[in-house]
């Protein structure tokens, strides 16, 4: 139903309350789901389903699974696109409360764009 509504309903305000709230909670309760949802979400040739892989677990604090994390924004940090840019930011920047030293490694070891890097930046 959720990967549904971000297809069918998808603006950023739906897809961002569906992926950190429904999909994030879903996968804490069955973890076991996430290798095949993410790897499918995150190589669709749709936009909302990218973000929704790299956005998900923006509530899960130190529970993040940071290489999961560093995959997913790595296939996706070339995009142009205002909204997976945002959302490569705004994960880095959720992670970076718990682990900044990891952030900020990653940020010098990698390719991002702009807007991603200032998104990551703003508490570190």
């Amino acid at each position: 139903m959720a990967e549904w509504l971000i297809i069918n309903k998808s603006w950023w305000d739906t897809v961002d309350s569906l992926a950190s709230n429904c999909v994030g909670t879903y996968f804490r309760f069955y973890p076991e789901k996430i290798e095949y949802y993410n790897s499918k979400w995150i190589t669709s040739d749709n936009m909302w389903l990218n973000r929704t892989a790299i956005i998900f677990q923006l509530k899960y604090k130190k529970d993040t699974d940071f290489e999961l994390l560093k995959n997913n924004i790595r296939h996706h940090s070339h995009q142009r696109e205002f909204f997976i840019k945002k959302a490569i930011g705004w994960s880095l920047r959720e992670y970076s409360k718990v682990n900044p030293s990891a952030v900020i490694k990653f940020i010098d070891e990698n390719e991002l764009q702009n807007l991603s890097i200032r998104e990551a930046s703003k508490y570190l």
